[in-house]
């Protein structure tokens, strides 16, 4: 069983070389893509080191790409996603019969990315036990497999990347501070997306293209105030919540606006006691909302027809009427279909 769980987290080199989405025009940005340049041209080990979310591969590819190595082996390994008594192997492979269930040889990380870069995410979960293993690798370019006493030299850089304090866990004593250094030539800080507004628009502008593409769907529009309530959301998860907002923002548009509820966009909302809520405390729902009750007006709260306000949404009429009976929008004025 050891031995197909092994496999199971083997990769082949040619997966490792995904589409790169590097996006930011802010000052955070630009000082990390400026580390960026500095450090990839030279072999020193980088960490990287910023919340969950906030695209610590990227940066670390980014790394890879302009270096030397760019069209050598780009290999990750996430210390925190592979059992503790598997991890070792995975690093330096394993000789046929190492262990209980090793019915066949395997080489590891470290091998597969021989004249590469060997990305290690969430280094703060390598179980203390393995860590003078790594640092020797580190320090001496060599390791031997599991079940081996035969030494195998490699030449690996080394970029690694976490969530958590380092130095703190070093303090605690529950990372070596010999590795922490070892690892920590050359640090690169992340800024939380809620420190980069500036990139807000530029990335929900490439998150609905791209997930438009890809569901074939016409959605181009992106009212200011759902802009603003993106802007002024917490954003706990980063990027990679704000990229799973706008996939579902996008699921849900019927037509070229964007409709984006933060939240259950399943949950009922009631219309607030007034219409006039500050920008800072609206949700998106209440965004919309307000939204769709401007156009209404401008059109004289005609709903069908080709001067109506489903034309203007781009909303089918039916799905319109739907919409405004669920955010609350229900004038005794409005007319569901054009004067004659």
């Amino acid at each position: 069983m050891a031995a197909l769980v092994s496999t199971m987290f083997n990769i082949r080199r040619e997966e490792l070389q995904p589409k790169r989405e590097l996006i930011g025009a802010g000052h955070g940005m630009r000082r990390v893509l400026d580390d960026v340049g500095m450090v990839a041209p030279t072999d020193s080990a980088v960490l990287i080191q910023g919340e969950t979310g906030t695209g610590k591969e990227l940066i670390a590819r980014a790394v890879h790409d302009q270096s030397p190595r760019k069209h050598q082996p780009f290999v990750t390994l996430n210390c925190a996603a592979i059992p503790s008594e598997l991890l070792e192997s995975e690093l330096f492979g394993h000789e046929r019969g190492a262990y209980t269930g090793a019915l066949n040889s395997a080489i590891g990380r470290f091998q597969m990315a021989d004249q590469g870069t060997l990305f290690l995410d969430e280094i703060g979960d390598m179980p203390l036990a393995l860590q003078p293993k790594l640092l020797r690798v580190l320090q001496e370019q060599e390791f031997e497999r599991l079940g081996s006493t035969h030494t195998i030299r490699v030449d690996v850089r080394i970029v690694a990347a976490t969530n958590r304090d380092l130095g703190a866990m070093v303090q605690e004593r529950t990372f070596r501070a010999d590795l922490f250094y070892r690892l920590n030539v050359f640090p690169i800080g992340l800024p939380p997306l809620r420190e980069r507004l500036e990139d807000m628009p530029l990335l929900v502008r490439h998150f609905v293209e791209k997930f438009a593409e890809r569901m074939n769907k016409n959605v181009h529009i992106i009212p200011d105030e759902v802009m603003e309530v993106l802007k002024r959301h917490s954003w706990p998860g980063n990027i990679r919540e704000l990229q799973n907002i706008i996939e579902r923002a996008v699921i849900l548009s019927p037509g070229p606006v964007l409709c984006a509820p933060l939240g259950d966009p399943r949950a009922d909302f009631k219309p607030p006691a007034s219409s006039q809520i500050p920008v800072a405390n609206r949700t998106l729902v209440e965004a919309e909302r307000e939204h769709i009750v401007d156009v209404l007006r401008q059109v004289d709260w005609v709903v069908g027809g080709r001067r109506g306000a489903a034309v203007r949404l781009g909303l089918p009429r039916t799905t319109l009427i739907h919409r405004m009976r669920k955010l609350g929008i229900v004038p005794e004025e409005a007319r569901l279909t054009c004067p004659a």
